[in-house]
This record gives structure tokens, sequence and C-alpha cells, in this order.
């Protein structure tokens, strides 16, 4: 018989004493400069700027929690980075994914301290709490916040973005475009991975200058490019593939739907529908990250949420769609396929 014990309950209730150090070994771009090779602890110390106090209480921490491996101890210690922080916290790396922990650390964890507040009041509670700019105004009035923010959402996916250009059926299409592309991302995993393809980045027009200069560094400027728009204002390009990721999440019901029902119109017959998100079980008790990020977005947003397959498919439906199925992504991450 188990016996009942509250090591779960400690283990959540102070995980974000684990999230700050990893936030922190991100904002300090400790995986990068790993990924150049092995580093002593008095070296780490040395690149990051960091006291000598509780140095290696940090380093051996992310040791613990499996973000880095050592050798020796202490004074002796040699530090280097895990097959997974390898992959995707080195910067220089396109797997990527620590723009989005950069902006959970300087953005989201200030802002998660009022969920309750949030809760009880239904409003968001980041910078619009102070009378600023909403959440997207702030970010696309300055240009270092929007880039932090592009590579946020282009990393948060980044492996989702790898397995779907991978292994989704490419053979048959020569067109896609990807609504609300933020820097481009998807449509660069895309087009890499499918030398037939021609891809567009629809997004409002302060991120198409960023979102090209990616695809110029990366050799890719001739299949990819970034054209501006609103897509609240303005019809959707045409293309045999649009795809939405981390975008319906955003908005309200009457946005999402609205939001299909053009993607449905800029389609041709047969023509398909990609919603790569955080989809929510039908069940509701099993996608723990799919949940949160829908309390992300009362945080965030003013009337934003996440979904189930069964809600995306009703919509899908109810669009005008034939068919829809999911495909199994990374974590609790899943594409939902809409065919016209």
């Amino acid at each position: 018989m188990n016996q009942i014990n509250p090591s779960k309950i400690m283990q959540v209730g102070l995980g974000f004493w684990a999230s700050k150090t990893l936030l922190t070994a991100v904002n300090l771009n400790l995986f990068t400069h790993l990924a150049g090779g092995e580093k002593s602890g008095k070296e780490i110390q040395k690149l990051l700027g960091l006291h000598e106090r509780s140095l290696y209480d940090f380093l051996d921490t992310l040791v613990a929690l499996q973000f880095l491996k050592r050798k020796g101890l202490k004074e002796t210690s040699i530090y280097s980075n895990t097959e997974e922080t390898a992959l995707f916290l080195d910067k220089n790396k396109l797997s990527y994914m620590g723009g989005m922990l950069e902006m959970a650390n300087n953005r989201l964890y200030p802002f998660w301290n009022n969920l309750e507040g949030a809760l009880k009041t239904g409003e968001p509670q980041n910078e619009s709490q102070s009378g600023e700019a909403s959440m997207f105004e702030a970010i696309y009035a300055n240009q270092e916040t929007l880039k932090e923010f592009l590579h946020a959402m282009g990393g948060i996916q980044a492996g989702n973005f790898d397995m779907f250009a991978h292994n989704y059926d490419f053979s048959n299409i020569q067109t896609h475009c990807d609504i609300g592309g933020a820097g481009g991302n998807l449509s660069v995993h895309i087009a890499k991975n499918n030398a037939h393809m021609n891809c567009l980045s629809f997004d409002l027009p302060p991120v198409a200058p960023i979102a090209n200069e990616n695809f110029k560094q990366l050799g890719l400027g001739d299949r990819v490019k970034a054209v501006a728009g609103d897509f609240f204002a303005d019809n959707l390009p045409n293309a045999e593939l649009i795809t939405m990721c981390n975008v319906l999440h955003d908005w309200s019901l009457k946005d999402k739907k609205m939001l299909i029902r053009k993607a449905f119109d800029a389609l041709p017959e047969n023509g398909t529908l990609v919603v790569i998100e955080n989809v929510i079980d039908n069940d509701r008790n099993t996608n723990a990250f799919g949940l949160m990020m829908s309390l992300n977005m009362l945080i965030e947003t003013e009337e934003g949420f996440d979904y189930s397959f069964s809600d995306m498919e009703s919509w899908a439906k109810e669009a005008g769609f034939k068919t829809v199925s999911s495909m199994p992504l990374t974590g609790p991450t899943s594409a939902v396929i809409a065919v016209k």
C-alpha cells in the first residue's frame, strides 16, 4: 500500500525555485557559452560576471536538475551542456528555444504573481494594468522587445516545427503561407526540408524586415519571403497550405472563427489549414501545459484562451472544412489538420 506523502505538493508549490534557476541560466547565456566546450566553475564565474558566493550552488543545482553535466567537485569542477541544453539552449543553433524562456524571465515571471487577481477579475495582468499599451502594442513599439518576442515565438515551437517539417507530406504542395509567422521560423524549417516549396510568412509591418533578414542570412531569400499585413483587416494570401502557430489562442471565440474562415477562403479546393498549438486533450485532464497556457492567455490578453481538439474540429467544420485530424508533435503540442 502506497503511503500518502506531500512530495508532489512541495515539488509543484516550490517549482518556481527550479524555474527561476533555469531562466536565469538562459538569460545569462550560460548554455551558449558552454556550447563552445566545457568550462571550469571559475571560468564560468568570470564569463558571466558572477559573485563567488553560491557559484557552485547555482551550477550544481543545474546539474541536479539535469541541465548540466559535471566532472569533479567544486574547485575542481568542469561543466558541460547536456544533449538537450546543447540542442535547444544554444543561441547559435536553429533549434534554439530559449527565446521563450528569455521572455518568461523578463516579462511573464512577474505577471504570473497576479494570477489570483486575473482569476477574480478576468482581466489581463501585464503592461495594460498600469494603463500602458496592450501586450502587442507594447511589444511591436520597441524593436528590441519585438526581436525578443519573435525569438520566443519561434523558439517555443522549434522542436515542433522541425518535426512537422520532416514528418508532414509536402510532396503535392508547392505554396505555403504562415499566418502570424513572426520571425519566419516555421517557413524556414519547411523550406530547408522541402526544396520544391515556396513559403510566405505573413505578419504585421514591423516584423517583415526582421524575418526577411533571417531568410537572407540563411540563404533562403529566393524561396521564403515575409509579407506585411494585418489578418484582421486584410484577406489572407492564397496558398495550398496555410499554417497558424500560437495564433488562435490569443483571441476571442469570435475572432478565432473569423480567422479560420479567412483561411478557408484563401485556400483552394483540397487545400489545408494546419494549426500548431498546445491543444488541450478532449477530457481536459492530462495536458497540464496546454491548460496552463490558457491561464497565461488570461494574464496576457483581453479574451484569449486555449482549446481542445474537439473545439477546433467543430469550428473548422462550421467554416466548411471537410475533414479534421490531429498529428502529435513534441511534448504537449499537436497539429490540427483541416482539409477544404
